[in-house]
């Protein structure tokens, strides 16, 4: 099959021919349609200290995916050839602490596919048959294929009451973006979104952001105040991971409000913890992942219900073009990129 690899340490991946796998016990083989580029995808790509430090070359890569079951592995009875799925690329142990208490997204021994094992930007990928999520009918694969990151927005904005409340989206990356109208779908009272690059502000417009604020100025907190009557945002989704953008985040958030985390900083980041945090009593949430499976039974609701999150989705390009499709990322230009794989 085809499979883009990480040969070797270092910048770039090959396309290459690379054995089929086969299931195991318990597991699934998806013939892979479409596939959906993360921002993990491009730290790997560019061989940066956090990829240097987790991955083992040769790896296939990708963790974004869906397909169409073709056979399953002993055992296996929640899937069958032919099912259409999503793939959940988190795998956990079943069996530490979190696991057993309902909590297999934040697992000890968690492997992450296209990460720990091979991924999905190949013509086959296997997976716990309990990764495979079975699709509505209605999920085009575009949509499927980026479920996984639909549910790290779907978690985020899930994690603290939306209705009639103010939200503020820091970072207008992919899953920023789709966070805007799985906030007003929640039931937000007024979504407002930030970001520093000028495509990505057109597109939070395009998703249903009631305001928009260009970061680069330095005003999104005074803005935001001026927005809710100069109390703050009830609550604040930070997407970017970047410092200023956690700073923005826990000065806009008014007295009592609530923080979720998602964007990962790539490096330790200084705070005023004394006077953004603990003076106004603001709640601080980490959130990783999604869900299993509550956030995928949500989102697909959201889908049923006519959430649209395409629009984010600027560039469709067959695998063997990946080369201008990691180009399109790094120039900061993109929203999100998908990868055809299944002709």
């Amino acid at each position: 099959m085809r499979a883009l690899v990480k040969t070797t340490p270092g910048y770039g991946c090959e396309l290459v021919d690379f054995p089929v796998p086969s299931p195991g016990p318990g597991e699934a083989l998806v013939r892979v349609a479409v596939a959906g580029i993360c921002g993990t995808d491009l730290h790997i790509y560019k061989w940066d200290p956090w990829a240097q430090s987790r991955i083992r070359p040769p790896r296939v890569i990708g963790h974004e995916f869906c397909g169409t079951v073709v056979a399953t592995g002993e055992g296996v009875d929640t899937v069958k050839a032919g099912d259409r799925v999503a793939g959940e690329c988190h795998v956990a142990c079943g069996r530490c602490v979190p696991c057993l208490g309902g909590q297999p997204h934040i697992c000890q021994r968690l492997e992450i596919i296209g990460i720990d094992c091979d991924g999905a930007f190949a013509e086959y990928v296997v997976l716990p048959a309990g990764n495979a999520w079975q699709l509505d009918q209605g999920i085009p694969f575009d949509v499927a294929a980026i479920m996984d990151p639909l549910g790290n927005a779907v978690h985020t904005a899930m994690a603290t009451e939306l209705p009639g409340r103010s939200v503020l989206i820091t970072g207008c990356g992919p899953i920023g973006l789709m966070a805007i109208p799985v906030c007003k779908m929640a039931g937000a009272g007024s979504v407002i979104a930030s970001d520093v690059t000028e495509s990505r502000l057109t597109l939070a417009r395009r998703m249903g952001a009631d305001l928009v604020l260009d970061a680069r100025d330095g005003a999104v907190a005074e803005r935001v105040r001026e927005r809710t009557g100069g109390s703050g945002a009830d609550a604040v989704l930070e997407m970017s991971g970047h410092p200023s953008g956690i700073r923005d985040a826990l000065q806009a958030v008014r007295g009592g409000g609530w923080v979720g985390l998602l964007g990962l900083p790539g490096a330790p980041v200084e705070l005023d913890l004394v006077n953004l945090v603990i003076f106004k009593e603001v709640r601080l949430q980490g959130i990783f992942g999604r869900l299993m499976w509550q956030t995928w039974e949500q989102m697909s609701a959201m889908l049923r219900q006519g959430l649209d999150i395409r629009p984010i989705i600027t560039h469709r390009l067959p695998l063997e073009r990946f080369k201008e499709a990691f180009e399109r990322l790094e120039s900061g230009g993109a929203g999100k990129v998908i990868l055809t794989i299944e002709s």
